[in-house]
Order: C-alpha cells, then structure tokens, then sequence
C-alpha cells in the first residue's frame, strides 16, 4: 500500500495528459489544483478569480470521508453495505481494532484537508504578486477568503487529529512547520478566522468572483464569526463564543438552516453531493439507540431518517458484522442537495451552551427555540448547569445529526463513555492518528 505523507499532499500537482503521438497539448493550468510555477510572473484578474473558485471547488475534495468516519466512530449510523470491512471493524474498534495510520480512513480525510489548505496558500501568494490592478477592498475580500478556507480546513484536520495534532505552517513544502497539539491549534484557527472576518468586512460590496458559500464579503464575514463562534466553544471560551455570535449567523426568530453550505451540481464541471444516499438502497444505518431516545413526534427523527421497506431483495433487519438495524439516514433529498457548513440551528444551541453558568434563562430560551420547531413541547427538565448541559446535548444530537458534532461534543465535554456500542467488545476511538510518514 502506498505511504502518505504531508509533502507529497501538498505538491499533489496535477499530470498533464498526452493523447497520441501526433499532437501536443498546451500545459493548461487547472485552477482546482494551481501551482506557483504558473503564477510567479504574476496572474492576470482572471488567473485569480479561476484559482478563487478552485479554491472553493477544493473545499469539498473528499469531504464524505470526514463525515462517514467521524459519524461512524460516534455512532450516529452504521456503515452495513458490506463495501469494506474496516466500516465495521476498524472504525468501530471492533475487538480492540486501532485506526490504521497509512489506511484510506485516515489518509483520505487528511489528504483532501491539506490539499485545499495548499491551494488557499498558492493562492495567496498569485495574490502577492498579480499584475492586475486590484482595489484594496478587491484584495481584502479574496484574502479574506483565503483565510477563511484555511482555517476551516485546519478545523476539520484538528478535530480529527485531537490530541495527535497536526502542522498550521505549511506554506513551504520543503521547510513544513512543526506538529502542534489540539490547543495550539484551535487558538491558531481561531485567530485566522477573526482576522478572515476583518478582512472581509473591509472587503467592499461584492465579490469579484462567483462564490457558492456567501454571497457578498460582509455575508462571508458572518460565516467566519459562526466558525469562529464553534471553536470559542471548543476552547471552553463562552465569552468569546457569545461575542462572535452577534455578527454571524445567529437569530433566535430566525430560520434554523440560515448559514452557509457547500453546493453540487449535475453538469460535468461539478461534483454531486456524495453523501446522498439512494432511498431503499444506501445500507447507512441509524444507531437503534438514536431512534429508542427520541422524544415522540420529533420531527428531526422523520426529515432526517426513513425506515426500510422490506423487499424480494431487502430482508429486514439489515445485519453485518453483529450490528443490525432497519432505519436508513435520509439527510438529503438528491444527490444535488447543498451540504451544511454552519446553520442557524447549530448556533442557537452555542447560544444556549455558552450562557450555562451565566443565564440559564437565556439557556432555557434557545432550548426551546430548537424544540418547538421540531414540534415539542418547552423544556421541562433541570436547571442547574449539569442538567442544562446534558439537555443541550440532547437537542445537539438531534438537530445536528449526520453534520459531524456528536463524537466531537461527547470528547469535548468528557462523555464519550454514553456512547452506546452495538457491537460487544468494540471501543470508541478518541482521535484518529497521523498518517505513518508524518509521525515524529
């Protein structure tokens, strides 16, 4: 098996492809892979507005690995097609089974992390050294959004990673930076992100290309507070998470899938949502205990979950490996369907979890919000700040199912232990490890 390390991610630059021995073809730049070669003499306005949307484009390179293991590895569903057995067993830690360091189910999320955050640094530096003449709003809003993606990458790298750590210097391949631990390099995140939203707020009233995630910098602006809002709250900052959410995404009456989302498309230069999954058909499983827990007539459990239908070629219920179920995950309508970066929803509950200890009232407030809206009644429980805490995990499991959050959230407040292994002798892994060349 090939061996993987951060160096070769990053060069990762694309082949040029020679048909027949009677022509040649011109080396085309491709804006989803730029490479500095192409740009030292400075880009053009276009150059940059290409590499722009490459930059974007790169943002969903593998992204379904990042969801089917950190989904997995939580429990929230069950991978029983039957496509490899790692789904069952190494990610489940099946029979003390570790995560493999040089397998697909850590290479490929890394890999895919590292190869936009390669893009978002070639891309700063044609920034560096356009020939076009940009206004300073103009060069404020693409690195605004350079930064941006680059923080949001290193996010996804670093909640997998956790305390195994990862590199945030690697704009020089051959000098990489050292690895830094979970703290370092949240608070490093953190820091690009506030300074992604700076930029972009001075980033004029459009931007100069196409952009799927926000539709001015201002908007985008707001999408930098809600990230950063997320790692506040990682980082045990209520404060911070508080501040960030008065210019970002947040609205008590306001609709919960308000944010920003990663988009798909059916034409050939696009790519299709690729954790869409074909009803009846599709083998993810919900976890049985994420069905036995929820609260009748919540609706997050129906628009988010359909069960099977028993067919000629479908016996009920779908089993492998010891784990059974008979409920499918329906996230998405069509293989089109844009995919979450940050929603409304997710903030509200930051609202709530960031006022424990301070208002539980307001605590109290946002818990209701996401509950009525999923046609419950008002919270009836305890209110002391454990009780608080434990409901708004509750409501977190249900609102944010499927989106990357339930392991995360169970690490991070120490409870990973109310995790319910289907499969007997099985363990929850708590971090996935460094691809074997990057290991000290």
């Amino acid at each position: 098996m090939k061996l993987y390390n951060l160096k070769m991610f990053i060069l990762g630059l694309a082949a040029l492809m020679v048909f027949g021995t009677s022509c040649e073809l011109d080396d085309i730049p491709d804006p989803n892979n730029p490479t500095l070669e192409g740009l030292t003499n400075g880009g053009t306005a276009e150059d940059i507005r290409l590499m722009a949307s490459g930059l974007e484009a790169s943002l969903r390179s593998d992204l379904e690995f990042y969801y089917w293991t950190v989904s997995i590895v939580g429990r929230e569903y069950y991978d029983l097609r039957g496509t490899d057995p790692r789904y069952t067993g190494e990610l489940l830690g099946a029979e003390g089974a570790i995560l493999d360091n040089n397998g697909f189910l850590t290479t490929r999320t890394f890999g895919g992390r590292y190869r936009a955050i390669r893009n978002a640094n070639n891309f700063l530096t044609a920034l560096e050294n356009t020939s076009a003449s940009f206004t300073t709003g103009e060069i404020n809003a693409y690195q605004g959004f350079a930064r941006l993606a680059k923080a949001y990458q290193l996010l996804l790298v670093f909640n997998h990673q956790f305390q195994n750590g990862s590199r945030i210097d690697v704009a020089d391949v051959d000098n990489l930076g050292p690895i830094v631990g979970y703290d370092e390099g949240l608070r490093f995140i953190q820091e690009e992100l506030d300074a992604a939203a700076d930029l972009l707020n001075d980033g004029g009233d459009a931007f100069a290309f196409n952009s799927t995630l926000a539709d001015t910098p201002a908007e985008m602006a707001r999408l930098a507070n809600s990230l950063g809002a997320r790692v506040a709250l990682y980082r045990g900052d209520d404060d911070g998470a508080l501040s960030r959410l008065e210019n970002s995404y947040f609205d008590l009456d306001g609709d919960l899938d308000t944010g920003s989302y990663h988009r798909f498309g059916a034409s050939g230069n696009d790519t299709r949502n690729p954790l869409f999954n074909v009803p009846n058909q599709t083998a993810y499983v919900v976890a049985n205990d994420f069905l036995e827990n929820a609260e009748e007539g919540d609706t997050r459990v129906s628009d988010k979950t359909t069960p099977f239908m028993e067919t000629d070629d479908l016996t009920l219920p779908i089993s492998l490996g010891g784990i059974s179920g008979d409920t499918q995950v329906t996230l998405f309508d069509s293989d089109v369907a844009p995919l979450p970066i940050i929603r409304n929803e997710e903030l509200i509950l930051i609202y709530a979890e960031a006022n424990i200890g301070s208002d539980n009232d307001a605590t109290v407030e946002a818990l209701n919000v996401v509950r009525n809206a999923a046609g419950l009644d008002d919270y009836d429980g305890g209110t002391s700040d454990d009780e608080l805490l434990d409901a708004v995990l509750q409501e977190r499991r249900y609102s944010l199912f499927g989106e990357g959050h339930r392991w995360i959230d169970l690490r991070r407040t120490g409870n990973l232990d109310r995790i319910v292994k289907q499969l007997e002798g099985s363990v929850v892994h708590t971090q996935f490890p460094l691809p074997i060349l990057e290991t000290p």
